[in-house]
């Protein structure tokens, strides 16, 4: 794995897992990109997805501390509503990995994904944000906003667009529909990278030939990254701007559609 494309991976993840424009999108355009130029890096893909996933889960758990140390005393019973938001990804995902899980390698569906992520954003600028918080919300409700992040196991997708835009029509406050979309994250996140472990453990293949050094550098890249992203976020959707970040995935969609079409 050359070093370039190690940090390009990683900013690309720092931007994509926060910002909602999808981190799995983009990374499938780009690993596609790599590949056409004869830098394929197959034996090196779930060593490079532990190592930056574990870059942003980190983002994630430093940004909201406070809120977490919150759910072990006042918020508890946000626990039981993250465990219910998370159960959708967990068997609609694995079942959508295990039965189509070329598709998610597929730079053509993410140019096709795109534009569904970005007119979800759009819808954003007419929503009026309601006043419910996370500790608020219904079990029912938890499990919609939980539906919302399954669907964003297809590339092109935004797991934090999806999450927060469903948070933001069941009337949350836009501060508190971030926050559940990111609690909901890190069973999300530190499942996923669970679950490439265990497929790199399981495989017969070889060690690693990414050194250490450049692993830990992508782990660095991505949460430093992925935390400046995360503090952009929150600025922009308190202030009403989520819906400009769909004018980059409206543009991006069908220029990836019609790349891979004529190529």
């Amino acid at each position: 794995m050359l070093l370039l494309e190690i940090i390009l991976l990683a900013v690309v993840q720092g931007i994509g897992e926060f910002l909602p424009i999808s981190s799995s999108g983009h990374i499938v355009v780009l690993a596609t990109l790599f590949e056409q130029f004869g830098q394929a890096f197959d034996g090196e893909k779930l060593t490079v997805n532990i190592v930056l996933h574990f870059g942003t889960l980190l983002a994630i758990l430093v940004y909201y501390h406070r809120r977490i140390a919150d759910l072990l005393t006042r918020e508890r019973r946000v626990i039981g509503l993250v465990i219910v938001g998370t159960l959708p990804a967990v068997f609609i995902g694995l079942w959508i990995k295990k039965y189509f899980g070329e598709a998610f390698e597929s730079a053509l569906l993410s140019g096709f994904m795109f534009p569904i992520t970005g007119l979800g954003l759009l819808w954003t600028a007419r929503a009026k944000p309601g006043e419910l918080t996370c500790a608020d919300l219904r079990y029912d409700e938890a499990l919609l906003i939980g539906f919302a992040q399954a669907f964003a196991v297809l590339p092109g997708i935004s797991r934090s667009g999806a999450t927060i835009v469903a948070g933001l029509a069941r009337g949350m406050r836009r501060d508190e529909a971030a926050a559940f979309s990111f609690l909901l994250a890190i069973p999300a996140i530190g499942g996923g990278g669970v679950l490439h472990l265990l497929e790199y453990l399981s495989a017969d293949s070889p060690p690693a030939q990414t050194s250490i050094g450049i692993l830990v550098l992508g782990a660095v890249i991505s949460f430093v990254v992925g935390l400046a992203a995360l503090a952009w976020l929150i600025r922009w959707l308190e202030q009403g701007r989520l819906h400009l970040f769909a004018w980059w995935l409206l543009i991006l969609g069908p220029l990836v559609v019609a790349w891979q079409l004529l190529t």
